[in-house]
């Protein structure tokens, strides 16, 4: 079984030590059996988690045989890194281990020296910090992961869980990620190490708010072509003040949530159907495949049919039965 140690610093964020935690405990193989051992590891046996104080059970031995280890974030990214954490992570690293980090993680590690040469990602708000106090580093605060192989970084918060479903990705396969993503209500992504994508959200939908009927007919009618005057005109009122109420109640323009909508529809069906991208094109609303391919990558990173391979078909009735089987264990374990 695959260990999977998470090192718990001072003044640790406790949501960056839950992400892989929770993400890990909860990763089943298609037999059912656990996929990983994890285990929370501290130089000292309690720490200073902000609001409560944690008690590890590992010291910094656990380190020595796991095969993955995790630095979460902290709350004092820059405060020093004790040398004796220094000392068993670069001790990690000579026996192989490989080494992630949650969001400001990044900076203790950068700290070993490990990343010198080597790009790396952390929140974006502190991206200017990492690439300042560490110049050995290529900082790029664009991507949710940087995966060097032995090495990898994450950016803020929950770029944590797409980096922990990218490793159990590489450990177990697709299908096993997969299921894991499902039980984190995320969605997986394509592997690292290149142009990151990163899943758009269906478009703002304030509930309640007056624009809420006028949202749900533009969804209703993604694959009309549809001007700036003819939502105003369902809507009753001057573009001049649809735009302006548009930008109150979503932070977006009409037209712009109109794209998103589409594209998010797209997604789905480059998901879950074998309908080729010409005929996803028509159904969202695009006049013409071209202009669809472009306005896709624009918004997502990479091409309809890189976005169809990357996260797949429908599964083969095999898998299916396995991911609704998994599905349903934890189910049964949730109601209990």
């Amino acid at each position: 079984m695959h260990t999977v140690a998470v090192l718990a610093l001072d003044r640790v964020i406790p949501f960056d030590l839950s992400t892989p935690l929770e993400v890990f405990a909860r990763t089943r193989l298609p037999d059912g059996r656990p996929g990983y051992r994890v285990r929370v590891c501290a130089e000292r046996p309690e720490v200073d988690a902000g609001a409560f104080t944690l008690s590890a059970p590992w010291d910094l031995e656990g380190l020595r045989d796991a095969d993955t280890v995790i630095v979460p974030g902290t709350a004092d990214p820059t405060a020093p890194l004790p040398p004796a954490v220094r000392d068993a992570l670069r001790a990690a690293a000579a026996r192989g281990t490989r080494i992630a980090s949650i969001c400001s993680g990044t900076f203790p590690l950068a700290a070993t020296g490990l990343l010198d040469g080597l790009r790396a990602t952390t929140h974006w708000i502190a991206a200017g910090e990492l690439a300042e106090r560490h110049p050995a580093v290529e900082v790029d605060p664009d991507v949710l992961y940087v995966d060097n192989g032995q090495f990898l970084t994450s950016a803020g918060a929950a770029a944590g869980l797409d980096l922990c479903l990218h490793l159990i990705r590489r450990d177990y396969g697709s299908a096993v990620a997969a299921h894991a993503a499902r039980l984190s209500v995320m969605p997986l992504e394509r592997e690292g190490g290149q142009a990151q994508f990163i899943v758009h959200d269906l478009p703002p939908r304030p509930r309640g708010a007056t624009l809420e009927p006028l949202l749900d007919w533009l969804q209703e009618n993604l694959a009309r072509e549809l001007s700036l005057a003819d939502i105003a005109a369902h809507a009753g009122t001057s573009t001049r003040t649809l735009i302006r109420r548009f930008r109150e109640q979503t932070g977006t323009t009409p037209l712009q949530w109109l794209h998103r909508a589409r594209i998010r529809q797209a997604q789905h069906l480059l998901e879950t159907t074998d309908h080729p991208v010409e005929g996803i094109a028509a159904r969202v609303g695009f006049g013409s495949p071209t202009a669809f391919r472009d306005r896709f990558k624009r918004t997502t990173g990479v091409s309809p049919h890189t976005y169809r391979r990357t996260f797949g078909s429908p599964p083969p009735q095999s898998q299916t039965n396995y991911l609704i089987a998994a599905s349903g264990r934890a189910s049964r374990r949730a109601v209990r």
